[in-house]
């Protein structure tokens, strides 16, 4: 089995829904759909309260380069637009749908699959980017952009991520056990982009076996290479996957395509399957329902826009002791101050969880161990850049590599001495920006 060079842990999996087929949910009664669902500038609205829209309509424009479409993402009528609550922390422009139950599609969207190999390279990236396709796997960078690298760059390593290395989430799983022709078909159409000149590779971790089994027979023959990894976390994180596959390292300043490398999600080339030969929008997503205070953890299929509380309906209800709801994984997901925040593009799993333990937990001084450090799989200090952001020495925290950190967290799950690393080097990368943006003004 294969696996990055540098650092590395093992939590505890808690793959409480492995086994869970997809189920879909129903339909809501109301959905409120962001135009903020993907990294860059959000979506300008294109509909107004009153207005009748169908499931897959475009109701927010990409504006600008990194930007994204938004869709319609079932038929109802718009009953606001205004700013609501978003699973990132903030607020964001939010189009409201009260749903009418007829989930009608407009013309033209959702046809029967064609042929895509009689596309044009253009061709089918104009659908990509019309489809609003993002990464799937968390970050939601535009996709048509991703696939449009630099003309000076050569592409020869295509890899889908399948890893899912982070604890409760099993909605990649599912889609590989459950939707593995597509996946495949997606992966090709993404190489078709690049002229046959790259290598193909799916890359899946060992607790996955079944998965691997299902992608080895779905792209028997297509000169598509299945490797299982090391179940180890990040292994899902770009710099570490193309680590593990290639053997290649991602330095300080450079991107996977100048190693020749391009990373995508096995969702996400699903959704670009979906769009290219069927012209499907980007409108509903896999979602993993678990941690320990929900009553049915379970994999569904929830249109964009879903409320988190109506998801908690659908899997039982939360119990009592539920005092932390955690969009993503348990890793690098984000705690939520409501549940009447949507489902996005890019919301891999709700947890519910029961954080006592934690909330009495004290941060005690750092004793100098190492652990965060042999963890940290950028090679870093962790306790090094949390001592300068605390204090607010954020010219000596750059120094010391803090634009490296990809807030995996791994440095706080080691630390014995409970100290919140990750937590101050995000203070420390916020103050900066802030500092960078006063400048700029």
């Amino acid at each position: 089995m294969k696996t990055f060079t540098v650092g590395g842990i093992h939590p505890p999996e808690y793959k409480l829904t492995a086994s869970k087929a997809i189920e879909t949910m129903p339909l809501p009664a109301e959905v409120a759909i962001s135009m903020s669902q993907h990294l860059g500038k959000p979506a300008k609205p294109l509909v107004k309260v009153g207005d009748e829209v169908k499931k897959g309509q475009l109701i927010g424009q990409a504006d600008g380069f990194i930007s994204a479409n938004v869709h319609a993402s079932t038929s109802g009528k718009v009953k606001a637009v205004k700013n609501a609550p978003h699973p990132g922390g903030n607020y964001s422009m939010t189009v409201v749908i009260t749903t009418d139950g007829r989930d009608e599609w407009i013309e033209g969207c959702n046809t029967p699959a064609e042929d895509w190999k009689a596309l044009s390279k253009e061709e089918i990236l104009r659908r990509i980017k019309e489809a609003g396709i993002v990464g799937m796997g968390g970050a939601g960078f535009p996709t048509s952009v991703k696939l449009s690298p630099p003309k000076d760059k050569t592409i020869d390593t295509i890899i889908l991520n399948g890893a899912e290395c982070e604890p409760f989430l099993t909605a990649d799983h599912r889609l590989m056990l459950e939707s593995a022709g597509g996946i495949v078909e997606g992966l090709a159409i993404i190489a078709s982009l690049f002229e046959g000149k790259a290598k193909s590779y799916i890359g899946i971790e060992s607790n996955k076996p079944d998965a691997v089994s299902a992608l080895e027979a779905a792209s028997k023959g297509r000169g598509i290479e299945i490797v299982t990894l090391e179940t180890k976390y990040p292994q899902g994180a770009e710099k570490q996957l193309i680590n593990a596959i290639t053997g290649r390292t991602i330095e300080e300043g450079q991107l996977p395509f100048d190693k020749g490398c391009l990373v995508q999600n096995v969702g996400t080339a699903l959704a670009v399957y979906e769009a290219v030969t069927m012209q499907k929008p980007l409108v509903d997503r896999i979602v993993t329902v678990s941690g320990m205070e929900v009553k049915t953890a379970k994999n569904i299929r929830a249109i964009i826009g879903t409320r988190f509380s109506d998801i908690a309906l659908f899997a039982g209800s939360m119990t009592e002791k539920t005092n932390q709801v955690i969009t993503g994984g348990p890793m690098m997901g984000r705690s939520q101050f409501t549940l009447e925040v949507p489902v996005t593009k890019t919301t891999s799993g709700i947890l519910f969880i029961n954080n006592t333990l934690l909330a009495s937990s004290r941060e005690r001084t750092c004793i100098r161990c190492g652990k965060c450090i042999s963890g940290c799989p950028q090679g870093l200090e962790p306790w090094l850049l949390a001592t300068e952001a605390e204090f607010r020495r954020l010219e000596d925290a750059e120094t010391y590599g803090l634009a490296n950190c990809t807030e995996c967290g791994s440095c706080s799950y080691q630390c014995p001495s409970g100290r919140e690393l990750v937590h101050w080097i995000k203070y420390a990368k916020a103050l900066l920006n802030n500092r960078r943006q006063r400048k700029t003004a």
